[in-house]
């Protein structure tokens, strides 16, 4: 059903071309929204099109990773994770950001969660023609990334039961938070307790995959929360 709401392109970077996903109003503020470790699912396209509603409405563009891949299981997801070219990645967002520039986006941020939120992170330190990053619980590696030279604001959202160690969990919001102390840019972290990764996942399949493993805390409040919050960062620095 989501994906009628789509208009698929096809971005070139280098010698590779990609798949995106494209929805909301053409000349509105452009997010580039950033997949998870599943791949260009059911719920990152759910992400986007809600994103592209949010007040004043904005231009959601989701670039395909993994060209295609998507895993059903967490073991897929990992597989296709730890494969992932993530310097391409970078390359990926940044010519989905110059895409969304060219085509009626005056200003671009860029989102995502888990794996995406490590990439939204990182594209505020290796975009230079990104606005505005949310991240939602992913940190990036020090090698890909060091958040110490972000250039563009950023908003993190962390949940406080988060047990990825080093990448979502509350020392890595602490240190991310450190960094970006150290980078000067305007920043928010926020963390949500008693909330598990990947808080914001609340489809009915999203809800039954997070309870499969093990994440079974519901908190509407917390959602509601983290999207105003969203919102009024976005708004802020890209409308």
């Amino acid at each position: 059903m989501a994906d009628s709401a789509f208009r698929k392109i096809q971005i070139q970077r280098d010698d590779t071309t990609f798949d995106a996903y494209v929805v909301g109003k053409d000349d509105a503020p452009g997010i580039v929204v950033i997949q998870e470790w599943w791949g260009v699912d059911f719920e990152i396209k759910n992400h986007a099109i809600k994103i592209s509603q949010l007040e004043p409405g904005f231009k959601a563009l989701i670039p395909d990773l993994y060209r295609g891949k998507v895993g059903l299981d967490t073991a897929e997801a990992q597989h296709l994770m730890d494969g992932l070219d993530w310097p391409g990645a970078i390359k990926d967002i940044r010519a989905s950001v110059n895409w969304l520039k060219s085509n009626g986006s005056k200003k671009v941020g860029a989102t995502g969660m888990c794996m995406g939120g490590a990439l939204a992170i990182a594209s505020s330190v290796l975009v230079p023609e990104v606005d505005a990053v949310v991240g939602f619980y992913g940190t990036p590696s020090s090698e890909l990334a060091d958040p110490a030279q972000a250039k563009a604001p950023i908003q993190a959202h962390f949940g406080e039961l988060d047990n990825f160690v080093g990448f979502s969990d509350v020392t890595a919001a602490k240190n991310l938070e450190e960094k970006l102390k150290a980078s000067g840019v305007a920043h928010e972290v926020h963390i949500y307790p008693g909330n598990g990764h990947a808080f914001l996942n609340r489809s009915p399949e999203g809800v039954s995959r997070r309870k499969s493993m093990g994440l079974s805390d519901e908190d509407e409040a917390a959602v509601e929360l983290a999207w105003s919050r969203f919102t009024s960062w976005m708004k802020q620095y890209l409308a």
